[in-house]
């Protein structure tokens, strides 16, 4: 049998720990003997107990030689011998001596020839128990089905494939190892089965011992593996060392070792290994010896799992290192703590599509149960939505005004026309009247009352309260349309136990109004801002004092404070120089206030709130931006800033660096508003839509080291 020639490694390079130990442990497995000296022919045994039993050829002199009992019962011993050759040339006459021989001639030739010799494919050479195979093209298939140890050198393929080996499935020692050199050349280690390989001795090789390991004795060329399957080593239950070594295996799946419960040995050094999959090494519950050393393990979130598995195992792991990142590079992987890996992240994923287009959008509680309202212009209506705690999501519950048939717009028609009529197809009569466009929908529980306040671009605005006696909104009042005629938002608030509500109105001839909520309903209290055409309104406390913040697209955002004595809001400053903001909103974190303010033409921008002063802190690129909302997630600051023209962006508050970092992307067309609604245990961020429809993303929580 042939021999690949194996090159010493400089006795400098450290042992493989596993490999002293493989022969002594395959010996076990074999539970071999030395061979019982051959049987020495009849006459050549007496004569030998002739010779033991012979006084001459021992001697006596100086105590040498057996005493006289031990001579009695060896020449006891030659007389039984000789009466037992006596015996058998007695029993078989020469004559059948004779018949014995011709009967052997007259056989057949196949039954004089030896054992045939084990099944053993071109590319191997094999024993009844053992295969080594050089250059094969795959996983070898006609092997001897007592092989309990393989080894594959140079192989020519790259992918071990899902349950590769279950046809030897009493395999227990598998090597597939590559490497490169020249002389000297190796021997079968005579005490181990072959193919183990031993180093000649010589002056640049370490002492001779077993070699699984290309430590010591490397094989020539290379081993390509890149890719080891699911189930690889499928019906292996027997198989206790594994050695995939020097290879170019870059990954590895979480299956990769499933099924060998009896593994105790394994080694993966020296490959391009950059991460492990998670719980890898659970299906090796008696692994004693692992090796990892020589691969290019980045230390990342991925690789957590290994660093709290060194804490817990007893397996024994010689020292690994850190590759990547920076910080962690030339790092012992044992070293690391786990405090060290910042490994959760969140995102927004899309939980509910809304099938209507909508503008606004306002959460709200009312008896121990979740609503959305939502401001469809096409519709002239606010859609009012509740949520399913069962099924997790919004449900129809009522539209104001009225009910209608759908929630699309008849054929051939576009807004803002609607449709009264039920029904839809060939006969139907629809009934269309001129729509009048609904631009927000503020709830307000107050009093144990639900008002929807619902401003309206056409027709005049209105105010309904839910009827428990009918279970249906009606309408309590009219807002006077000579003061609102353009609404663009509205906000609600209590102000010393008082409820009132503001509209912010963009025509020329409107002014942003404060009504005041009595035992009759709300009534006009305060005209603020008139003749500045106002896209936006806040409502801040700030230092206790309730204050307002009116954008405008003809002025600098102004604020206004409220006076406990003249019970008004009186101006207090503007914002900075900012002209042409289209919506302005506020964020508080820790003991800080910041503004945001968004700008369809321009950057937008995050300034923070000093007293008098506001400290310009992020510029944020915003073409067609016509909102710009912070919101809050579980101590998570968020902003959502909405585009005309492009990709929503999310971005994440980074206090250390006291601005906002990108962090996501939303495909949202034409966006109006972004609110965040706590749901039970879900969170939601509502995205109503101007162009398409409307969408409900939920916040998750992401486990990196998973």
């Amino acid at each position: 049998m042939l021999v690949p020639s194996l090159s010493c490694i400089p006795p400098s390079l450290p042992p493989s720990r596993s490999t002293g130990a493989w022969c002594a442990a395959e010996q076990r497995v074999r539970h071999r003997q030395p061979p019982p000296p051959p049987s020495l022919p009849l006459h050549a045994e007496i004569s030998r107990e002739e010779e033991k039993a012979s006084p001459q050829r021992r001697g006596t002199a100086g105590g040498e030689g057996p005493a006289a009992g031990e001579r009695a019962a060896l020449g006891q011993g030659v007389m039984e011998l000789r009466h037992r050759r006596r015996m058998l040339k007695g029993q078989l006459p020469a004559p059948l001596l004779l018949l014995l021989a011709l009967a052997w001639l007259w056989l057949p030739a196949e039954g004089r020839r030896p054992p045939r010799p084990p099944p053993c494919p071109p590319s191997c050479s094999c024993t009844r128990d053992t295969a080594f195979c050089v250059d094969s093209k795959a996983v070898p298939r006609n092997l001897p089905p007592e092989v309990i140890s393989l080894t594959m050198v140079n192989a020519a393929f790259t992918e071990i494939r899902e349950a590769a080996f279950a046809h030897i499935p009493l395999l227990q020692f598998l090597y597939v190892l590559r490497a490169g050199g020249q002389a000297p050349q190796c021997h079968l280690c005579p005490s181990c089965p072959p193919p183990i390989p031993r180093c000649h001795l010589c002056p640049s090789c370490p002492p001779p011992m077993l070699m699984p390991s290309p430590s010591l004795c490397s094989l020539l060329n290379s081993n390509k593996f890149m890719l080891i399957g699911d189930n690889a080593f499928a019906g292996l239950s027997h198989l206790q060392y594994l050695f995939i070594e020097n290879n170019d295996i870059q990954a590895l799946s979480k299956a990769t070792f499933r099924g060998l419960k009896s593994l105790t040995h394994l080694s993966l050094a020296n490959n391009n290994l950059q991460t492990l999959p998670r719980d890898l090494f659970k299906p090796l519950d008696i692994l004693s010896d692992l090796d990892l050393r020589g691969n290019t393990l980045a230390c990342d979130c991925k690789i957590k799992w290994l660093v709290e598995w060194l804490e817990s195992t007893n397996t024994t792991v010689p020292a690994v290192f850190c590759s990547s990142p920076g910080q962690f590079e030339g790092q012992r992987i044992r070293d690391l703590a786990l405090g060290d890996f910042q490994c959760i992240t969140t995102d927004f994923v899309v939980h509910q599509v809304l099938p209507f287009q909508s503008v606004s959008a306002e959460p709200f509680t009312y008896a121990s149960d979740l609503y959305v309202a939502l401001a469809q212009p096409s519709a002239s209506s606010c859609t009012v939505l509740k949520w399913d705690y069962v099924e997790r999501k919004l449900r129809d519950f009522d539209r104001i005004p009225g009910k209608v048939s759908g929630w699309g717009s008849p054929p051939g028609l576009s807004p803002p026309f609607w449709v009264f009529g039920e029904g839809q197809g060939r006969g139907v009569m629809w009934s269309c009247l001129a729509a009048h466009s609904a631009v927000h929908c503020k709830p307000i529980v107050a009093q144990n009352q639900l008002y929807v306040v619902v401003a309206q671009l056409f027709g005049g605005s209105y105010i309904y309260r839910w009827d428990t006696a009918v279970d249906k909104f009606i309408k309590i009042q009219d807002i006077d349309s000579q003061k609102t005629r353009k609404p663009n938002d509205i906000e609600a608030f209590q102000i010393e136990g008082d409820w009132y509500f503001v509209i912010a109105d963009s025509s020329k001839a409107g002014s942003t109004s404060l009504y005041r909520l009595n035992q009759n309903g709300f009534y006009s209290h305060q005209a603020l801002h008139a003749w500045h055409r106002d896209t936006d309104v806040e409502y801040v406390e700030n230092d206790g004092k309730p204050r307002l913040i009116i954008s405008s697209s003809s002025q600098a955002p102004v604020i206004y404070q409220w006076s406990r004595a003249q019970k008004q809001f009186v101006l207090q400053g503007e914002v900075g120089e900012m002209l042409d903001v289209q919506m302005v909103k506020h964020f508080r974190v820790k003991r800080d206030q910041f503004l945001c303010l968004s700008r369809y033409i321009g950057d937008s921008k995050v300034v923070r709130w000093e007293g008098q002063r506001f400290i310009e802190l992020q510029t944020l690129p915003s073409r067609g931006s016509m909102v710009m909302q912070p919101f809050l997630v579980e101590q998570r600051q968020y902003l959502a800033l909405g585009s005309d023209f492009s990709f929503t962006h999310i971005y994440l508050w980074e206090e250390e660096k006291q601005k906002f970092v990108k962090f996501q992307e939303l495909s949202v067309q034409a966006p109006r508003a972004f609110h965040y609604v706590p749901a039970a245990d879900v969170q939601l961020l509502l995205a109503p839509s101007f162009k398409a429809n409307t969408l409900v993303y939920r916040h998750v929580v992401v486990d990196l080291s998973l």
